[in-house]
């Protein structure tokens, strides 16, 4: 059974009205957060590319990305699913930060499969996962619940 349905969520990935690449976060963490982070893309066989200030390098321990993070840009790229790209930004170590582009992720098939994404972000952290519509981190639309193990709607939908 689906987590969301497209069809109750969809105006929340109408990228005319919320933005193109909402934000998506772990709160709370730790380094070690970010390494069970980066382990879990490892055991899930997600493609992924590392990158510091554009230039691609093996994927190294959390504690060194994120020691870069004041002189250089960190980044990593993650394909969940061949044609849906999540964007780490790894700024602190108290946040888990990355982005999604709501253009992937249009019709229930791509709503299953950032659903799966975040219930397994937050499920291995055991935290919530939070997304906000692009620059409105006060506004949560949608996330994984810890308690119930699913994602669901933090947003009152029109």
């Amino acid at each position: 059974m689906a987590d969301l349905l497209w069809e109750e969520v969809k105006d929340l990935f109408d990228t005319e009205m919320n933005g193109v690449l909402p934000d998506v976060c772990v709160p709370d963490t730790s380094t070690e957060d970010w390494q069970a982070v980066f382990d879990l893309v490892r055991s899930k066989g997600w493609r992924h590319e590392y990158s510091v200030d554009g230039i691609p390098l093996r994927l190294p321990a959390a504690e060194l990305v994120l020691s870069l993070r004041d002189e250089a840009s960190p980044r990593l790229k993650v394909w969940p699913h061949p044609e849906v790209l999540v964007i780490f930004r790894p700024y602190a170590e108290e946040s888990v930060d990355f982005d999604v582009d709501l253009r992937e992720l249009q019709g229930q098939e791509r709503l299953d499969v950032l659903c799966a994404f975040l219930r397994a972000i937050g499920g291995r952290l055991g935290k919530p996962v939070v997304m906000t519509p692009e620059g409105g981190p006060e506004h949560p639309v949608l996330g994984f619940d810890v308690t119930t193990g699913r994602v669901v709607l933090m947003a009152e939908l029109r």
